[in-house]
């Protein structure tokens, strides 16, 4: 596997893991309409603070959302780069069309 490959399944790895969880795909789906402070998100999903502090950081370390503060509250939003790069890796796993041409174990 070359140093690229590699860097591209972390990266996969590091997306999809942030995908895989249903809390976390909620919290996508209200970032969708806008961004929305933490206390928003909280009463949304009728979920504890901690608990929601632990899927956001998820989302956020895999650069799925970015967060700002106003004064002691906290925002967070989409980042539209993100779903490129997603689409880009999920595109370039798709299987190549070419068939094998050489024999398996000659």
């Amino acid at each position: 596997m070359t140093v690229a490959t590699h860097s591209r399944t972390d990266r996969a790895i590091e997306l999809f893991h942030a995908l895989s969880d249903e809390t976390r795909l909620e919290i996508i789906e209200l970032l969708r309409r806008g961004e929305r402070c933490v206390c928003e998100l909280t009463d949304s999903l009728d979920a504890a603070q901690s608990r929601l502090s632990f899927h956001l950081r998820v989302l956020k370390d895999a650069g799925i959302v970015r967060d700002r503060k106003d004064g002691r509250w906290v925002y967070y939003e989409l980042d539209p780069e993100i779903f490129e790069e997603t689409e880009a890796l999920v595109s370039g796993m798709k299987p190549n069309a070419l068939k094998r041409t050489e024999k398996c174990c000659a």
